[in-house]
């Protein structure tokens, strides 16, 4: 699943045609550098915003197959397609940075698998699989959320929604109002495919190409979050070659961390802007 976050403001989006239907997308900021977003699993444009909140130049954000205003084709989800769609969005705006949460941090290892030197800085938040296939609570949970969604069950998708919340974090209004939105979105779109299918692919098929991105790396974690291991980040890390591990406490990523999270990307991604 993706970070979680509350929404942004709706703001005007366009469509870009693709072989597979139109993704969604929108640009906020000007100038250079541009910086293309990648969702998680069930986000959005709104949830992926605010890690753009310190980033200089244009922002790109998207909404992948199946989520927001995106087509939702009859071909497989695979990270393959997944990748293709980021790959088409970051050439439409010239990015030449990217950032991918979960999901999209997935999407973004496997566009880096086959060009390596496409971007020239690069974030990965909460990264969930590599080339091993998923085997733990986290793919069980996620595919009985798919076959809730299939069933048009909001409340039991809130339900496990809920259940990924730090614990500290669960009581809290704005936790629960947000399970239920995203809840009812999962539910209304053809997220619900994505669901059943991505939790059992592997983001790439050879780890070892990482060894091939020279561009720096930011590589975001969070301790006990069964969702996204922290030894998937540390392997990642390894990798590449010039990355930058951070491990961030228990408490939800954007609910607890949203400052410290924005203000490493924030830096991490200006570094660029002002050589």
């Amino acid at each position: 699943m993706s970070a979680h976050a509350l929404p942004s403001s709706t703001a005007r989006t366009s469509l870009l045609p693709t072989k597979d239907g139109a993704l969604e997308y929108l640009v906020t900021g000007s100038g250079d550098p541009t910086t293309v977003f990648a969702h998680g699993l069930a986000g959005s444009i709104a949830t992926t915003r605010p890690f753009g909140g310190s980033v200089p130049g244009s922002r790109a954000f998207f909404h992948f197959r199946g989520h927001g205003a995106s087509s939702s084709p009859e071909t497989p989800w695979t990270y393959a397609a997944l990748a293709g769609e980021l790959a088409a969005v970051a050439d439409h705006v010239g990015a030449t940075q990217a950032l991918g949460v979960s999901m999209g941090a997935g999407a973004l290892c496997h566009l880096l698998e086959s060009q390596p030197d496409r971007f020239e800085r690069i974030v990965l938040v909460i990264p969930a699989v590599l080339d091993l296939p998923r085997q733990d609570a986290a793919l069980d949970r996620l595919v009985e959320m798919g076959e809730l969604a299939q069933e048009r069950d909001v409340d039991g998708v809130a339900e496990l929604l809920l259940a990924e919340q730090p614990e500290q974090q669960r009581g809290r209004p704005e936790v629960v109002g947000w399970c239920r939105d995203q809840a009812a979105t999962i539910v209304r779109t053809d997220v619900s495919r994505a669901l059943r299918t991505i939790p059992y692919e592997v983001a790439m098929t050879d780890r070892q190409a990482l060894r091939k991105v020279t561009a720096p790396v930011l590589v975001l974690a969070q301790e006990d979050d069964p969702a996204h291991p922290v030894h998937v980040a540390e392997e990642l890390a390894a990798l590449l070659p010039d990355a930058r591990l951070e491990v961030l406490p228990p408490g939800g990523i954007l609910w607890t961390h949203r400052s410290r999270v924005r203000s490493l990307i924030g830096d991490f991604l200006t570094r660029k802007a002002r050589r």
